[in-house]
Order: structure tokens, then C-alpha cells, then sequence
């Protein structure tokens, strides 16, 4: 980035370029008097769309099933046994682990 030099105010930097005819853009100004051939028209105009313009609807959807009770007690009951199936395999790794470093480190003091 290039700062400006000389007599100038920081704004100078970021105002657009002179259009040529002794005007600056950086100023607003009245309305033109008459838009140029390749001004931009604006975006066109919107129109309601007609009556009845969805198309018909033949099938109605089936309303949604009722689910299916939960028995709390069972679910309750089956999480405790996963718990106890996570912390067993949790057991035993951190044993083989434990034995591991043992036969390592006595390996290395022997």
C-alpha cells in the first residue's frame, strides 16, 4: 500500500478519480439530468403471480405414526450393561498396559 504524498488529506487516498469533466465523485451530487445509454435501469418491475398458479395436489401425505412407548427401566438397564462392558475392556487394556511397561523397564534395569 502506497501513501499519499504532498499537500493532501488522508481521505484523498480513497476518493474516486476526477470523471474528467471538472467534477469530483467523491462529493454527492444532485440527480443526473439524464441517464447515459449503458446506465443500469434498475431491476424490473415484479408482478404478482396469477390466481390458482400452484399446481393441484392429488395425494394427501399419511399423518405421521405414533411412536412406540420406551420402557425406561430396560433402557436404563442396558446402558448400565454397556457401561460395564466399556469399563472391563477399559480394565484389561490398562493391565496388559501396566504389564507391558513393567517387562519393558525390567528388561532395561537387568
Amino acid at each position: 500500500m502506497t501513501t499519499p504524498s504532498g499537500g493532501s488529506t488522508p481521505d484523498d487516498y480513497w476518493r474516486r478519480p476526477e470523471t474528467g469533466d471538472g467534477e469530483q465523485t467523491g462529493r454527492p451530487s444532485a440527480a443526473p439530468a439524464s441517464a447515459s445509454p449503458s446506465a443500469y435501469p434498475g431491476p424490473p418491475p415484479s408482478v404478482p403471480p396469477p390466481a390458482g398458479w400452484r399446481p393441484p395436489v392429488h395425494l394427501q401425505p399419511a399423518p405421521p405414526r405414533r411412536l412406540p412407548p420406551q420402557d425406561m427401566a430396560d433402557l436404563d438397564a442396558a446402558e448400565q450393561r454397556s457401561q460395564r462392558v466399556t469399563y472391563g475392556f477399559g480394565a484389561a487394556a490398562g493391565v496388559v498396559l501396566v504389564v507391558l511397561v513393567c517387562l519393558l523397564c525390567s528388561r532395561v534395569i537387568f
